[in-house]
């Protein structure tokens, strides 16, 4: 199995795209693949680089065991060779990500996250930063739902 490289991508990277990573990086260490996985987050605008992740994202995500540590960056120039697959949370990071995109084979690195949930019957993971604390559970649901068919997707595809 091959080293396969995902960014999450969101706003600012400071909710969803880090909550994703941690997710994700749980999934793959319980499914004992760490050595197969490269995972990172960042987001479309600066804002807040360098920060850590919404406090109110860290403490939902920590009543369910989830330990958000990533600091905020930028989505970069980069990111678009490095990576395996970029996958953004929602059409406005979709459409972004294929703008910045230097070619096709770049652009067709861009996935939207929900694509792989398998119980949840959404189209975007909706930002949680200006609503309450049902909105940032329901993000938790919904990435924990897309990361799992995210990973199993992509063990799929490397047997």
């Amino acid at each position: 199995m091959k080293t396969t490289k995902v960014l999450f991508v969101c706003l600012g990277n400071i909710c969803r795209s880090c909550t994703a990573e941690e997710i994700m990086r749980q999934l793959v260490c319980q499914a004992g693949l760490e050595e197969h996985f490269f995972l990172d987050s960042a987001g479309l605008i600066n804002y807040h680089e360098g920060e850590p992740a919404d406090a109110r994202m860290r403490a939902h995500a920590s009543r369910r065991g989830y330990h958000i540590t990533h600091l905020s960056r930028p989505v970069k120039y980069g990111d678009f060779f490095d990576f395996d697959l970029i996958v953004g949370m929602d059409d406005s990071n979709i459409a972004k990500l294929k703008s910045l995109a230097p070619g096709i084979d770049e652009e067709a690195k861009v996935v939207r996250m929900t694509d792989y949930c398998r119980t949840k019957v959404v189209d975007h993971v909706p930002d949680p930063y200006y609503g309450g604390d049902s909105g940032f559970e329901n993000v938790i649901d919904i990435l924990e739902d897309a990361c799992a068919g995210l990973l199993d997707t992509l063990s799929k595809e490397d047997r």
